[in-house]
């Protein structure tokens, strides 16, 4: 069992911010396109977390001309160059699959005032 978790703490890559359920965020990610790479962002909110260490994953979901569009990416994925918050959600729930259901203004998650004490 030890073997398994030092191959995985190898792989794991916590350059990330502490990303919420709730928080809106742009995620940079590596797209290849013959031999060429280049980077591409998504952009949306947070709706699930799941899963932990090398297999977590994040759910995040954007609306892309009408069409809700979600995406599901391991946390600890090299294709992933970096994640950055646009802002915090003020959320009660784990899992924000309520959503899905909503559309326009109803689909809004209020923001969360982060103080930064020195």
């Amino acid at each position: 069992m030890d073997l398994v978790q030092a191959v995985e703490k190898e792989q794991m890559r916590n350059a990330y911010p502490e990303v919420e359920i709730g928080d809106y965020v742009k995620v940079h990610l590596k797209i290849k396109e013959g031999n060429r790479e280049r980077i591409q962002i998504f952009e949306g909110t947070v709706i699930a977390r799941r899963g932990g260490g090398l297999s977590e994953t994040i759910t995040i979901r954007r609306l892309s001309y009408g069409v809700g569009v979600e995406r599901i990416l391991p946390v600890h994925s090299p294709r992933i160059n970096k994640i950055e918050i646009v802002r915090k959600g003020k959320v009660r729930r784990a899992k924000l699959y309520y959503l899905r259901d909503r559309v326009g203004k109803a689909a809004k998650v209020k923001e969360r005032l982060v103080s930064t004490k020195k």
